[in-house]
């Protein structure tokens, strides 16, 4: 069975700092035919489990904790059993939106590795867009996932509570534009891009 990338797209709100913004998120689907890792919880669990289909999912891999890529993952968990990944410096966005009864399952750390379906996704930890944010890059499938750290067009927003604009630059220097220059960026929100395309952009 050859392992694939399922996509939908999402509306919803995101909400920090007091302010409220519309928003569409991506929905990342990595697996085979059996099983499959979710990335990111935007939304609406439905609409996760139709991309997901009939599939298991071994993990909800969240990106960071913003409330628009984690709102659902404790629903999502309670639906289908799957345990909620999340990088431990994002507690306090985490705790912005569920609080400190509802945690996540396991630590995503720094270059480790998720299998799933036949291949394989290694973390990226790349700070910057949040203090936890991280990517997930597939070489097998020539793509990396950058949830809110890296568009087409450049770098994800900063500014906001717990980001900082030159560590996303330096993450993104460090983590994402060493990879191979035709490896395909999934993002968080919007439309697909290349390293290659954003790579002469930050040079």
């Amino acid at each position: 069975m050859s392992t694939r990338v399922d996509h939908a797209v999402v509306a919803g709100t995101f909400s920090l700092d007091g302010q409220t913004y519309d928003v569409d998120n991506n929905i990342w689907v990595v697996g085979d035919d059996n099983d499959c890792v979710v990335i990111d919880a935007p939304h609406d669990v439905d609409a996760i489990l139709t991309v997901v289909g009939g599939r298991k999912i071994v993990a909800i891999v969240c990106t960071h904790a913003h409330d628009d890529h984690v709102r659902v993952a404790p629903a999502l968990r309670e639906r289908t059993g799957a345990p909620i990944f999340l990088h431990p410096a994002d507690r306090p966005l985490w705790e912005l939106t569920h609080g400190t009864d509802e945690v996540w399952d396991a630590d995503l750390t720094d270059g480790a590795e998720i299998a799933v379906g036949g291949t394989t996704l290694t973390v990226l930890h790349t700070p910057g867009h949040a203090p936890g944010a991280v990517c997930l890059y597939a070489p097998a499938l020539g793509c990396v996932f950058t949830g809110d750290t890296l568009f087409q067009g450049g770098p994800g927003a900063t500014g906001r509570s717990y980001s900082d604009a030159d560590l996303i630059v330096d993450s993104i220097k460090a983590k994402l534009l060493t990879l191979p220059g035709e490896t395909v960026v999934h993002t968080g929100h919007g439309d697909d891009t290349t390293i290659a395309a954003e790579r002469d952009g930050l040079a």
